[in-house]
């Protein structure tokens, strides 16, 4: 059976990284249908909450929303500002909070990941992620961190081979995974 996959890279930058890397990851599957998003798609103001009193929730969070209750799993590939994410991926968690309470992530299968430009290999907010997201029903399945995305990364393929194998035991975990849904 073909599973619904959606992923995405959670920042506005219209040459993300981690959109590039997210959708990498979700090309490399099998037996899926993928759904790359786009947030600049899902354009949102600030929350408030009386912002929301006034107007409501917004259609595009509740468009968002609606992508992750009808797929099967999820790709994340998490930005990271100043050691936490972007403005655009937290203001959409907390207006997606609203619909369904703490249940942003419909208890889906989620492969989370992170690459920056950066040699570190140490990711604030993946550490934030793996810790937060199962509290909002994530069903983190995998976790990898691409550390020095310019110097790893070329040609659609990470040709660094000790990252390349720990991506790819990774993505076999997950595949394994949605395999089973």
């Amino acid at each position: 059976m073909t599973q619904n996959v959606i992923a995405f890279g959670a920042s506005n930058s219209k040459q993300s990284i981690n959109k590039q890397f997210a959708q990498f990851t979700a090309n490399k599957l099998r037996n899926t249908e993928v759904i790359i998003l786009d947030l600049n798609d899902f354009e949102l103001p600030i929350y408030s909450i009386d912002l929301e009193k006034k107007s409501g929730i917004p259609d595009n969070a509740i468009r968002f929303s609606k992508f992750i209750k009808e797929s099967d799993a999820i790709i994340i590939s998490l930005a990271e500002h100043n050691g936490l994410y972007t403005s655009v991926f937290k203001n959409l968690l907390d207006w997606i909070s609203r619909i369904d309470g703490v249940n942003i992530w419909s208890d889906k299968a989620m492969f989370l990941l992170s690459t920056s430009p950066a040699k570190k290999e140490r990711n604030y907010v993946m550490k934030v992620s793996l810790d937060l997201f199962p509290a909002f029903g994530a069903n983190i399945i995998a976790s990898y961190i691409l550390p020095s995305f310019n110097h790893y990364f070329k040609d659609n393929q990470i040709i660094e081979k000790n990252h390349a194998r720990k991506f790819d035991s990774e993505l076999r975990k997950f595949q394994e995974h949605i395999n089973q849904i």
